[in-house]
């Protein structure tokens, strides 16, 4: 269920929050609380936002709200001007189905929305698959293609996995610890501490330093992208949502040559067809499916055509 709260502060009244953890799940209580703080603040705005996963703000949360407002800004900023091109792809997904929206930040903190992402445990692409469980999840990966990258298909793979992890732990929270840390590590913890609420697995330190900062992270993340001119993010410049066609093209097709050929940029076409680690069709392959430009097919036919004549 959605829940829709309105906010009623400034940045200074939100900076005042608690910092005690205060899990949010009344829309009621939220607001009577947020109007008591701002009832002194003669210039605030009434922002009307929709969250669909559980709202904290607590002492985690406003470290690392702070952190992207201060010494992580610059590359905050990029990720919030990156998220206009994939959000709303990986949030019609998740609607599909039926997650979320809300758990297209964790994409925001695993990669900054960025294909080509490689962590230090070699987890690769937006959702930052390893190879197992990448596998697992039906993402292909050959010397010269690695699905991983491939944004669509990763997403589709990531929901999928996502939905095994909350049929198991029934917490969104939960879910993103599982994410990050793996199922089993997860698994141990809660029966070790015989718990299944993550703030407490946070305060007893059962989690990796990495994963006690992963939930807060993508709060810190969500709260600022609803609303970035509240946390100094302005003027951002936003890029046209991901828009492309697909097309069929045999083995032995070369990247550069057809992005020469539809007078687009080297770079862009690349970008459309991530998951390629070569820029070419291998000519073993029969055919592969890339993505272009929209409206790019008649081109694309035109210059295949050509090439074989």
């Amino acid at each position: 269920m959605k829940i829709l709260v309105l906010f009623l502060f400034t940045m200074n009244t939100w900076a005042a929050l608690p910092e005690n953890p205060s899990v949010i799940t009344n829309s009621d209580t939220l607001k009577e609380r947020l109007k008591k703080l701002s009832s002194t603040e003669n210039d605030s705005k009434k922002h009307t936002l929709v969250f669909d996963l559980p709202v904290t703000y607590n002492q985690q949360v406003a470290k690392w709200v702070q952190y992207f407002q201060t010494k992580g800004s610059k590359w905050f900023r990029e990720y919030l001007e990156r998220s206009s091109k994939y959000l709303p792809f990986i949030q019609n997904e998740l609607s599909k189905a039926g997650l979320p929206l809300d758990l297209a930040f964790m994409v925001m903190i695993e990669s900054g929305f960025s294909t080509s992402a490689v962590s230090t445990a070699n987890a690769v692409g937006p959702w930052q698959f390893i190879e197992g469980t990448a596998a697992r999840y039906g993402l292909r990966k050959h010397w010269w293609l690695d699905e991983r990258r491939d944004f669509r298909k990763s997403t589709k793979a990531a929901i999928k996995y996502i939905k095994d992890l909350h049929q198991e732990f029934g917490s969104w929270y939960l879910v993103a610890a599982s994410y990050n840390m793996g199922e089993n590590g997860l698994r141990r913890q809660i029966q070790k501490h015989k718990t299944n609420d993550y703030w407490t697995l946070v305060r007893k330190k059962a989690l990796p330093d990495e994963t006690q900062n992963y939930v807060p992270k993508i709060l810190a993340a969500m709260l600022i992208t609803k609303s970035p001119n509240l946390y100094g993010f302005r003027f951002l410049e936003r890029r046209n949502p991901l828009e492309y066609d697909y097309v069929s093209v045999p083995g032995g097709t070369d990247l550069e040559s057809l992005a020469d050929a539809l007078g687009v940029t080297r770079k862009s076409l690349k970008e459309l067809n991530s998951e390629l680690l070569v820029n070419y069709i291998p000519k073993q392959i029969a055919s592969h499916t890339i993505r272009v430009p929209l409206g790019a097919g008649k081109i694309i036919s035109e210059f295949l055509t050509k090439k074989t004549n």
